[in-house]
């Protein structure tokens, strides 16, 4: 015996969980959940996040102006655990009404400013520090037409792909099916425009790349949702050499290490407060708690 199809009632209501890995800390309305306030640190940047791919875009480009030589861009990184519905405390959503990772408060001028979504924050930044954002108009807008076309395109990879590939309580064809195919859309776009330009701007590693590499560059190395070998992810050859080549910066490798809570103790870096703690604060380095 099947079950009988689904048919929407003519209207919704949120009367049970939706099952899968995040059911806990999905609900239908905003605002905050309790009371809490966020700790604020010694540097002008505070940050409020954590390693998934919107997070990483925002740690990294830190790393990046501070291997540049902008002080200004010293940062507090706090670990939001959304998973514990952290992001719904009263002090994040002051900062982001949003609830989601990651959320920057710049303490620097007279009255703080608060910056939220990843790519508002990416271009925050750029501005601020004049950096990773081409002068020039034509190769600017095409830094942040590529820039604006990660987020666009990210959803139907994280909450389209990913979710149904790997975290919906039952595997259903067509959503994977339907997902699967606009990925790997997405991947021939990116090879396209990388088989004749060394970054997604042009000959200058941008924002764009900043913000777009986290996502698909970690989908071309096969280290999300364990999709690699669904999606031949090895095919899109353009798209492998950008990445490697990114994988590769300093700046990056530290940035990936910020607020991460999964995978060798050595790249988890749960908290970041001076240059020094990448050297001796990584979860390998510190005695468990007991």
């Amino acid at each position: 015996m099947t079950d009988a199809p689904y048919v929407p009632p003519k209207v919704w209501t949120w009367n049970k969980e939706n099952g899968g890995q995040f059911a806990n800390i999905n609900r239908p309305i905003a605002g905050p959940t309790h009371d809490k306030e966020l700790p604020v640190g010694t540097h002008p940047l505070q940050l409020y996040s954590l390693a998934t791919p919107n997070g990483v875009k925002v740690t990294v480009m830190l790393e990046e102006l501070l291997a540049l030589g902008h002080k200004g861009a010293e940062y507090d990184a706090w670990l939001i655990r959304i998973g514990n519905g952290d992001q719904f405390g009263s002090g994040f959503v002051d900062i982001n009404p949003n609830s989601k990772i990651p959320a920057l408060m710049d303490r620097s001028g007279p009255e703080p400013i608060r910056v939220f979504e990843s790519g508002s924050i990416l271009f925050y930044l750029a501005e601020k520090f004049g950096a990773f954002l081409p002068k020039d108009i034509k190769t600017r807008t095409e830094a942040m037409s590529w820039l604006f076309w990660q987020m666009g395109s990210a959803p139907y990879l994280g909450g389209g792909f990913g979710h149904f590939y790997a975290y919906a309580p039952t595997k259903i064809e067509y959503a994977i099916d339907r997902f699967a195919m606009e990925t790997k859309r997405q991947l021939d776009v990116l090879d396209r425009r990388l088989a004749d330009n060394e970054y997604l701007a042009g000959k200058d590693y941008t924002i764009a790349d900043i913000a777009v590499w986290p996502w698909y560059g970690a989908l071309a190395r096969g280290l999300v949702y364990g999709a690699g070998e669904f999606l031949s992810v090895q095919d899109y050859k353009n798209v492998q050499r950008w990445t490697d080549q990114i994988a590769k910066r300093p700046a990056v490798k530290r940035g990936r290490m910020v607020n991460r809570v999964s995978g060798d103790p050595a790249s988890q870096l749960h908290e970041r407060h001076d240059a020094s703690d990448f050297e001796t604060k990584t979860q390998d380095k510190l005695v468990p708690a007991t």
